[in-house]
């Protein structure tokens, strides 16, 4: 019994240490999960805008679709969009910059999404 006794003695604390020891591969673990996370959501947001602004400049022209595209983007993504006709279609491509951690503290990368529209004439 005594050597049990013993041997439990040496372990005590096994765990904490344990614990501290992966504490930093967990955080490190989510931190990449949530940038994977705001990649993705940044992506949905620009196609997204690029839709939306693409169908308003289709009808309503090149200054309705860059504001079009805003409208649906908060500041913090420093957004640019540029809109153009392309034959019978009306394009805009809207790019952001992509996060790191949260919107506004950008790496300079940019996350692009397209959209297009038949042009509607008015007569």
């Amino acid at each position: 019994m005594r050597g049990r006794a013993g041997e439990s003695r040496r372990d005590r604390g096994q765990v904490a240490v344990e614990f501290v020891g992966m504490v930093p591969l967990i955080l490190l673990l989510v931190a990449a999960v949530w940038e994977c996370v705001l990649i993705g959501y940044a992506f949905s947001l620009a196609g997204n805008a690029a839709d939306e602004a693409a169908r308003v400049g289709a009808v309503h022209g090149g200054a309705a679709c860059e504001t079009a595209a805003g409208k649906y983007i908060g500041g913090a993504w420093n957004m640019t969009a540029q809109c153009r006709e392309s034959g019978d279609i009306y394009k805009a491509t809207v790019s952001l910059k992509l996060p790191v951690f949260f919107p506004g503290l950008d790496i300079g990368v940019p996350i692009t999404g397209e959209g297009g529209s038949a042009l509607e004439k008015e007569d």
